[in-house]
């Protein structure tokens, strides 16, 4: 059956042999020592009677590796040029084409090629190309490869990455965030940019989503895709990789001009979307440009750069209250009514088992981002043996968001309840509520509730959040022999976190409401009895003014040198440095203004700068609008108040040295080919840690703290190419994990009271997490990008970190200064000392499958067809508070599917990710609201495209379809925390490259 080609054209070409009589499949005894490329290609088509076709440029500097044994043609020419950027294009009988990864072969090599041979681009090349690189590997990785320039898979690097087996991804705003690897939270996966590592943080819209928490993962919607070229998920650990990453390392890869052939290449792509909740433009741009001089020396930038608007909406609450028998009668002394509810009712209700829902909040997110990032990319090639590479990435991702709440808010009373006793509120009197009736489950969490005279608070958040990163990295790969190479990188990175507007609008109102929650925990609803959208319902209550800020700096460098011992094996060493220091503070500046709103005649009267907020949909609220609002009043955005306070300041550096030996091999064993590596990785690190602990007297006074740690961390990676087309890979580790940062951050506090010192703090001296790793797995390979897989891995985790109160110990155990409070000595007896230690021991075991292939097989037309699954199955357990159970963020089954349909002239995919639910924290043994996490999702994506001509394609995404909750539960009884929605996003673009 016929089928087009297509390819990039190459010239000129060489013809590495002549033709000869087609050879069997019987080992040839191969004697081809590492050399150019222009002189090993002919000398191993001779020895193999093959006709090798490839352009003479793609052999410009190449130098290959030496084939010494017996080994069948196809494994040995993929051991010639392993690592050398080369691949084999096609093959058919004894003519074979070679080309760069990453292009095609050219029309004279395809032209030697039969008919049912195919070339592909697109989706279908980039999976095809990855799944090469992939089986190339001594370690288990799993790779996804651009389609074209500033063209990526997906539109953003987390939704390509959950197609990847073990990755798991958390959405914001229905934009991929973070990843959790193999069950392992985003701060166990180390993240490298070009081979540096790279530390970046954006926000959350929600505080039960860790809205301002910084720490050590990455976040993947800080850059947009279509900078990217490659991106690697490596899931077990080797010598010469840096510690850390106890999940695994993703690679970052942005394209280089030396990749592409000589001359002028480049791209733009411009995309137009918008997303059902906000009906809005959201442009979408990137441009990518290079110039190869000859493969000596090449320039490349690329622009990206995307406006759009988000919005989440739905349903929320706090932490459940239970009152105590106490606390009701206190309501009730205070004018609570419960007159309506019946004996029973009433008797339940004095119980004290009743546990009710705090805040009972309709809630919008709205939010305006900018995303632009800009690379740059330099590299001289001087001579064939030296190449340098000089790397630059700025990326800025703005936040501007308003946030509109309705909830239950009375300021008096514990927690933010639906009802409340009779109580002043700066002069002002709050009416007792009305109680006209109330159910529960068999839980005794109340699902209905008609109240009267319920107490609201209408917020208005208002945020300005700016991320700014910055990396700059020189490479450089020198061979001054045929048996000796050395590489390395120095590079520094900045990234600045900013909030210097998080603030918040008060107004309070008071009213009926009817309140209830869906028996399966996923859904509740609130009618209200009164006017929510009159402005005369509502007074002014107070405003918050909030501040916070973050930098994280890294200096890194690295120098790795290989010798070739033979044919067989190499020698690794290399050195490491990396100074990484991170700083940040909080400014809370509450609760200001009440009681002046009282003071003045007309000053909590709304309507000067009421806004009636509708974006929920079918229920308006009224909210404050805050320029208005500020110039009413004549107020701005300050730090001063009397209750103005800096939390959380602190400052840490970590400097590491490491270094490592590794021995790799690459030989035959019983007529099969044995490849992998050996070796171990030495590293010391110094942590100093500055915070502000709180004294006695209140006062934050700065503390120093010093340690350090060291170790040595052993791998294996091995290989057994059983036939050309099968493998089976094992891999056994050991690896670290640093601690977080909010464990390890110098805050707390040092309080005096009737009984004595009490004390608490961060534990600057944490040693990392560590894990003995174990994986086994087998891989077929068919086809142009046929793949099974099947894989089993198992970590044991030591000294995961868990909180720790002693009591009635010496201060000295504390190791902080005696300053901080007048009196204190080494000898000071402290009652209770609460702080984050390594105690906690974690198994892991999994499951990892996969398979992707072209369903050839099938008549036309079906026979474009092709499909990608993959499901993972983790089972852990780890004891919390003397329980068991799972590790937090874990999620047990993992799965993804694609299903495509590709021709040269249109294409169409789309894709379902299942998540299954998972807990953010376990249940302690004591509080059943100690448990929290989310529900399982199913996120549904698509893609098309049509080229119009060579070069250029029109394209449509959609992300969402479906428009997927997120569903966040509370306690052991699996009640609704919140849920919300984000829509479903659409882009139409255009794709032209040159």
């Amino acid at each position: 059956m016929f089928k087009d080609y297509i390819f990039y054209s190459v010239s000129p070409i060489v013809a590495a042999a002549l033709f000869a009589a087609p050879a069997s499949a019987e080992a040839i005894k191969f004697v081809i020592p590492e050399q150019a490329a222009a002189a090993s290609i002919p000398a191993f088509a001779r020895a193999a009677n093959l006709q090798i076709l490839v352009a003479a440029p793609d052999l410009r500097g190449v130098r290959t590796n030496g084939v010494v044994g017996n080994f069948e043609r196809r494994p040995a020419l993929e051991m010639l040029i392993r690592g050398t950027g080369l691949k084999i294009a096609t093959w058919k009988d004894t003519v074979v084409t070679l080309s760069r990864e990453g292009q095609q072969a050219s029309d004279e090599a395809a032209g030697n090629v039969a008919d049912d041979e195919i070339v592909v681009n697109g989706f279908l090349r980039s999976i095809g190309e990855a799944r090469d690189l992939k089986r190339k590997s001594n370690t288990i990785k799993d790779v996804i490869v651009a389609e074209d320039m500033a063209k990526f898979p997906e539109l953003n690097l987390a939704e390509s990455l959950q197609r990847v087996p073990g990755v798991a991804i958390n959405r914001e705003a229905g934009e991929g965030r973070r990843i959790t690897l193999r069950g392992l939270g985003p701060d166990y996966t180390r993240v490298q940019l070009n081979g540096m590592e790279v530390l970046g943080n954006v926000d959350s819209a929600m505080d039960s989503r860790g809205q301002r928490s910084r720490d050590r993962a990455f976040d993947f919607n800080i850059f947009a895709s279509e900078l990217f070229s490659r991106v690697e998920v490596q899931k077990t650990y080797e010598a010469s990789q840096n510690e850390g990453g106890m999940a695994g390392t993703v690679g970052l890869f942005t394209a280089k001009p030396l990749e592409n052939k000589p001359g002028l290449k480049g791209a733009i792509s411009a995309k137009l979307g918008t997303n059902t909740y906000t009906d809005d433009a959201q442009p979408r741009v990137a441009a990518m440009a290079g110039y190869n001089f000859d493969d000596r020396f090449g320039i490349l930038v690329s622009v990206a750069y995307s406006k759009r608007r988000t919005q989440e909406k739905g349903y929320d609450t706090y932490n459940p209250v239970q009152l105590t028998p106490a606390q009701i009668q206190t309501y009730l002394s205070s004018g609570l009514d419960i007159s309506a509810l019946s004996a029973e009712q009433q008797a339940k209700f004095k119980s004290g088992d009743l546990v009710y829902a705090a805040g009972n909040r309709l809630s919008v997110w709205d939010a305006r981002q900018e995303r632009l990032g800009v690379t740059l990319s330099t590299q001289w090639r001087p001579t064939d043996t030296l190449l340098l590479t000089l790397d630059g990435l700025y990326g800025k991702f703005s936040t501007d968001r308003d946030e509109y709440h309705l909830a239950t808010r009375p300021t008096s009373g514990s927690g933010e309840i639906i009802f409340n006793g009779a109580y002043s509120d700066f002069g002002r009197s709050i009416l007792a509520s009305r109680i006209n009736d109330i159910r529960w489950d068999s839980s005794n969490f109340v699902t209905y509730a008609d109240v009267d005279n319920a107490t609201y608070g209408s917020e208005h958040r208002r945020q300005v959040n700016r991320n700014v990163f910055k990396q700059i990295a020189l490479t450089g790969d020198w061979k001054p022999s045929s048996v000796l190479t050395f590489d390395g990188h120095v590079g520094y990175e900045k990234s600045t976190y900013r909030t210097p507007i998080d603030d918040k609008l008060y107004l309070q109102a008071q009213g009926g409401m009817i309140t209830q929650f869906a028996p399966d925990g996923e859904s509740a609803s609130n009618l209200y009895k009164w006017n929510t959208a009159d402005p005369d319902n509502y007074v002014i209550r107070e405003l918050y003014f909030r501040e916070n800020a973050q930098t994280t700096t890294l200096h890194e460098g690295t120098l790795n040198g290989r010798y070739v011992l033979s044919p067989v094996f190499k020698l690794n060493v290399g050195y490491a440095y990396r100074r990484y220091a991170m700083s940040g503070s909080d400014l809370f500046n509450d609760g200001l203004y009440g009681a002046e709103f009282k003071s003045k005649p007309g000053y909590d009267a709304v309507t000067p700068y009421a806004l009636v907020y509708d974006g929920w949909g079918g229920q308006p609220w009224v909210a404050g609008d805050w320029d208005k609002a500020l110039a009413f009043y004549g107020k701005s955005h300050t730090d001063v108040g009397p209750g103005a306070r800096t939390y959380n300041t602190f400052a840490i550096k970590e400097v590491t040295n490491a270094g490592y030996v590794q021995l790799d091999w690459d030989g035959d064993l019983g007529g099969m080919t044995l490849r992998g590596n050996v070796g171990a990785r030495a590293y010391h690190t110094e942590t100093t840690n500055t915070g502000l602990l709180a004294n006695a007297a209140g006062q934050r006074v700065p503390s120093t703290i010093v340690s350090s740690y060291s170790g040595i961390l052993p791998g294996l990676n091995a290989v057994l190419e059983v036939t050309r087309d099968f493998q089976v890979r094992l891999a056994a580790a050991q690896n670290i994990n640093r601690p977080a940062l909010t464990s390890m951050k110098m805050t707390g506090s040092v309080q005096l009271g009737t009984a004595g010192y009490t004390v608490s703090n961060g534990n600057p001296s944490l040693k990392p997490y560590k894990s003995t790793d174990l994986d086994l797995s087998a891989e077929w390979y068919f086809g142009q990008v046929g793949m099974i897989s099947v894989g089993i891995f198992h970590k044991d985790i030591d000294d995961l970190v868990g909180n720790e109160t002693l009591l009635n110990v010496p201060y000295s155990v504390t190791g902080l200064s005696t300053d901080l409070a007048p009196g204190l000595t080494p000898d000071t007896n402290v009652v209770q000392y609460t702080r984050p230690v390594n105690l906690a021991k974690a198994r892991l075991t999994g499951l990892e499958m996969a398979a992707q292939g072209n369903f050839t097989f099938l008549p036309a037309p079906f026979d474009n067809l092709g499909a990608l699954a993959n499901v993972t199955l983790i089972d852990s357990n780890t004891k919390v508070n003397g329980r068991n159970g799972p590790i937090t963020g874990l999620s047990d089954i993992n799965a993804n599917g694609t299903l495509y349909y590709e021709t040269k002239l249109w294409g169409i995919r789309g894709s379902a990710n299942f998540r299954s639910g998972y807990l953010l924290s376990r249940y302690d043994g004591r509080n059943p609201v100690s448990e929290d996490g989310f529900k399982s999702t199913v996120y549904v994506d698509a893609a098309a495209f049509v080229n119009i001509r060579d070069g250029i394609r029109l394209t449509l995404d959609a992300i969402n379809i479906t428009n997927q909750p997120e569903i966040q539960i509370n306690s052991i009884y699996d009640r609704l925390h919140n849920v919300t929605r984000s829509g479903t996003t659409l882009f139409a673009g255009l794709n032209v490259s040159f």
